[in-house]
């Protein structure tokens, strides 16, 4: 696309984000923040469940699919509705997502084979993939990007009561009830969104169409079958065939050249769903990077940590959960971090290698540390470990807004996040498979709710074999975080748009 193409894209902008006053800026955030908090919910309440759902269905096989489904489909999704979005507009399409979300969720309460609900959850996120995209193209049309820390504070306490509460809701209610009601639990909330959503963003000018919509259909076709081809090889990968096996590679290669006809098709096409004038901006390349790291290293420890404590140290699953939220409180503080970095300094830069440093500390002390190490020193090293990765997520998508055209918020807000969607489901699984691989069960019957949790604990906990595959787990995610510390070297000092001072404050 050429500098006049560019131009003419933005001839036609929303209404400016430094015209909305603060009293304007918090009516349309309200009507997001509870499809932060369904998006939120839904990372985090079901994985304190995972044991709880394979004791129920007596397996551990393809366990981690169930976390990896809904990445998938929702990463297939996520550019979609992001592009769709900057031509019909947020609200419509975010009310049909929550639609599609409330439906799916009772499904999967209602699933009776592992295999159902891994079906199931891979329709939720069809409806899972517009929640957080949406949401942040949202902001984006109403905040600029140096004010936008500001009202990160509002978003990261909604990520905060997701966060601590979740894997708490979750773990009590796997151990106590069912873990079918942590879909149940979606209903009301997703009503509430539903709800708040078409309220608050009735404020937002629809977007100005000009000329014949043109859908860039085989685009997204092609860009579901390059990222289904990859998930599936690593998921697959060390698990249900070798790394090395015709499977894993053949399905790795499509993947490869998939995404060679994908960057072909984008050049070409009118309005593609990945516009290739956003990969031109350095500073975009460089947050996409950073953020498609951290999201790997945010996913393998929400998957692992859990299991940690319940196969390792004999917790049970509510106890998981209640450890997990040093975790995710601290990495909820990382996003006020940068946030309030981003308002005072105006660029992100310095915070984002200062948080890739020290959670790189973090996870080598974690791959460090005894697996008889006291518990303090466990929840300290996550304590350290995880703010890092708030700031990066935080000031990864901060930065990326602010180097693209506003014409191109949705699509590139898609762009972003559906690599870190890959991320994320490329964490789970290779964490799963890591893991999974030190679990000497048969493949067959096994015991059922908690008398698999406290068997399994004292079958494995002394085992070398599954000590190694954690320690190997967060060496890994150890080294991935030195290559986003490397990548912020290289990364531009760009300035935000938007003076501190530029949005009304009276309200406050």
């Amino acid at each position: 696309m050429t500098a006049t193409d560019n131009t003419e894209r933005e001839a036609q902008p929303r209404i400016p984000a430094a015209s909305f006053s603060h009293a304007d800026a918090m009516r349309v955030i309200s009507g997001v923040i509870l499809c932060i908090l369904l998006a939120a919910l839904d990372q985090t309440v079901v994985i304190p469940a995972l044991p709880a759902i394979a004791g129920d269905f007596g397996t551990y096989q393809q366990l981690s699919w169930i976390v990896a489904a809904y990445l998938i489909t929702s990463t297939i999704s996520t550019p979609i509705y992001g592009k769709l979005s900057d031509t019909y507009g947020r609200r419509r399409l975010l009310v049909a997502c929550i639609g599609i979300f409330i439906a799916t969720s009772i499904l999967c309460a209602l699933a009776q084979t592992m295999q159902q609900l891994i079906g199931f959850r891979s329709l939720q996120g069809l409806g899972g993939g517009g929640l957080m995209a949406l949401a942040q193209a949202t902001i984006a049309d109403v905040v600029p990007p140096r004010e936008r820390g500001r009202y990160q504070g509002y978003l990261s306490a909604v990520w905060a009561i997701a966060s601590i509460g979740g894997p708490l809701v979750g773990g009590f209610v796997a151990e106590h009830w069912s873990w079918r009601w942590v879909f149940w639990i979606n209903l009301p909330l997703g009503a509430m969104a539903m709800w708040a959503c078409n309220k608050g963003l009735r404020q937002l000018q629809a977007p100005v169409k000009t000329g014949s919509l043109r859908i860039d259909l085989a685009g997204m076709l092609v860009l579901a079958g390059a990222i289904s081809s990859l998930l599936l090889a690593m998921g697959w990968g060390g698990h249900e065939y070798a790394w090395l096996s015709g499977q894993v590679l053949g399905l790795a290669g499509l993947g490869v050249l998939l995404i060679f006809f994908l960057v072909i098709q984008e050049k070409r096409a009118g309005d593609p769903v990945l516009p290739p004038v956003v990969f031109t901006n350095p500073t975009y390349v460089f947050s996409v990077l950073v953020s498609t790291l951290a999201a790997v290293l945010l996913f393998v420890c929400l998957f692992s940590i859990p299991l940690y404590f319940q196969l390792v140290r004999g917790t049970t699953a509510a106890q998981s959960g209640l450890y997990v939220a040093p975790f995710m409180l601290a990495n909820v503080g990382g996003n006020l971090l940068g946030g309030m970095y981003a308002r005072r300094y105006g660029t992100m830069r310095g915070a984002l290698r200062a948080g890739s440093a020290v959670t790189f500390a973090g996870l080598a002390m974690f791959a460090l540390l005894p697996f008889d190490a006291p518990l303090w020193a466990v929840i300290g090293t996550m304590v350290i470990t995880a703010p890092g990765i708030g700031i990066c997520l935080l000031g990864t998508i901060v930065s990326a807004q602010n180097a693209i055209p506003a014409r191109d918020v949705g699509a590139g807000t898609g762009a972003l996040l559906v690599l870190r969607s890959v991320g994320g489901a490329s964490g789970s699984t290779l964490a799963g498979a890591l893991i999974a691989s030190g679990l000497d069960m048969a493949h067959g019957s096994a015991p059922h709710g908690g008398a698999l949790l406290h068997r399994s604990a004292e079958l494995i906990a002394s085992s070398a074999k599954l000590a190694a595959n954690f320690e190997a787990v967060y060496g890994f995610a150890a080294l991935l975080c030195a290559i986003a510390f490397l990548v912020t070297l290289r990364m531009p000092n760009t300035l935000l748009r938007g003076k501190a001072p530029s949005l009304s404050i009276a309200a406050e």
